[in-house]
């Protein structure tokens, strides 16, 4: 039985980096009526159990590391990628300039609420000899300028919003949307699974990835035009911190880009956490791996993700099914998350205990099983990373040890692009679509610009309406 609740002018989906930035963007209009929803918990009561009673993954659902106030962003490492070259698409509906004066709005906000953090990458002559060097061994660094806040001091900052939006925006935590109610060619609010109707002018979704299913499935219901988006899978590399010191120290997330020989796929290397730990994280009950670096606390070792990039055509049209079937199959395999050392994959056998704990390299993750990867990963793709790791062995000597730490799957699960128009509203009026949820982001800095964006225009679009109508 449905209910109607309250109606307001803005209901944003999704309390990530995208919702929140939209939302301190909107109340910069005196009296806008805002209303936030979000499946995951408060920031407060977001809590991995691995870390405490429990020494595996219980399936939480939804998972505190990906739901909840701040998104995935909460816990992880916390870079601002202060370029307009990867971290999302924004460039193709922005003009470039446009872009870097917003990606640079979005870095002071963060700076404000207590992100003043080192920048990385501005030493150009340093940066100019890693590019050299990479060129030689058929690598491509994209050069960035990178805030790194940490782990830890990520979570300060997003604390640090949610006390200043605490009483001026409605947030409801625990309340996952179910659909985006919409009369013709207008939206007009959204039901939550619990069945109650809350009515707004205005629609902002922002799920994240972990609505990325959610949103493509509603996207496909409403008609809303899309195109696939590559799936990226591989793994992540752990290795000690000091081979890849002389790189981490200037820029430090070295974003490489590589061409296999045999199969031509596009290999990089993405999230890369000098002195940090690989984790665990469950999205829909499928277990994947990232990595966290702090601010503060470190460890011995480095670790980055290997990704393989691919983009299907007809007739496939599932990738993020695609993604999961890979990790899922890695889950069944080992249980969870699957680790194997270079030199094991490399000699056709699997990894065991006894080996891992007489390697060089001490696992940061203890929930991982010891396993053989070649059993989960397709062909093509276990070749394009085995090639790509000979590749930066020639920058970084010893990455291509048989001591290196592969851990898998990583996956990156990027929805179903949605048509947007430069202004990043849907072909329902009124409704927009923002941050990693919308398949346009993949990072803090662009998902809080996406937000900013859709807040603008919601604002100028305000201005020249009546007064807002308010909770009735």
């Amino acid at each position: 039985m449905t209910t109607t609740t309250p109606h307001y002018d803005v209901a944003i989906i999704g309390s990530g980096p995208a919702g929140i930035f939209a939302a301190l963007e909107l109340l910069k209009h005196s009296g806008t009526r805002v209303v936030i929803f979000e499946k995951g918990k408060d920031l407060p009561r977001r809590r991995c159990p691995i870390d405490d009673d429990h020494p595996s993954c219980i399936n939480c659902a939804p998972c505190d590391l990906v739901s909840g106030w701040g998104g995935a962003g909460a816990f992880s490492d916390g870079k601002i990628t202060l370029t307009t070259e990867f971290g999302g698409i924004l460039d193709q509906y922005l003009p470039k300039p446009e872009l870097e004066t917003l990606i640079h709005q979005v870095d002071q906000t963060f700076v404000g609420y207590g992100g003043d953090r080192p920048v990385y990458g501005l030493d150009s002559e340093k940066v100019k000899e890693i590019i050299r060097k990479a060129a030689t061994a058929d690598l491509s660094l994209i050069p960035a300028r990178i805030r790194h806040l940490g782990t830890e001091r990520c979570y300060e900052i997003l604390k640090n919003m949610r006390e200043d939006l605490r009483d001026r925006v409605d947030l409801r935590f625990r309340s996952p949307v179910a659909e985006i109610l919409v009369d013709g060619e207008r939206v007009t609010g959204v039901e939550t699974e619990d069945g109650k109707r809350i009515g707004a002018d205005y629609v902002i979704s922002g799920p994240g990835r972990e609505g990325a299913e959610w949103f493509s499935g509603e996207a496909e219901r409403l008609n809303l035009g899309m195109s696939p988006n590559p799936v990226d899978i591989g793994v992540r590399v752990e290795v000690p911190a000091v081979i890849l010191e002389h790189l981490t120290d200037v820029v430090y997330e070295s974003k490489m880009i590589f061409y296999s020989k045999s199969f031509d796929d596009r290999v990089r290397t993405f999230c890369m956490n000098p002195y940090g730990e690989v984790v665990v994280e469950n999205t829909g009950g499928v277990l994947t791996v990232n990595g966290h670096s702090y601010a503060e606390k470190k460890t011995e070792n480095t670790n980055f993700a290997l990704l393989v990039s691919k983009t299907f055509t007809e007739p496939f049209k599932e990738p993020l099914a695609y993604g999961k079937y890979v990790a899922r199959l890695a889950n069944l395999i080992g249980g969870g998350v699957i680790v194997q050392r270079l030199g094991d994959l490399l000699a056709g056998r699997r990894s065991t205990q006894e080996r891992i704990q007489r390697g060089l390299v001490r696992p940061t993750l203890r929930d991982a099983t010891p396993g053989d990867l070649s059993l989960v990963l397709p062909y093509r793709h276990l070749v394009a990373l085995l090639e790509m790791l000979e590749a930066l062995d020639s920058i970084a000597p010893g990455v291509h040890s048989r001591h290196t730490l592969l851990y898998g799957v990583e996956v990156k699960y990027y929805s179903a692009r949605i048509c947007l128009s430069p202004r990043l509203e849907t072909g329902i009026e009124n409704l927009f679509a923002v941050g990693d949820g919308a398949g346009v982001t993949r990072g803090l800095a662009q998902a809080a610009v996406s937000g900013v964006v859709a807040g603008r225009e919601i604002i100028s679009r305000l201005e020249k309406r009546a007064p807002s109508l308010g909770v009735s």
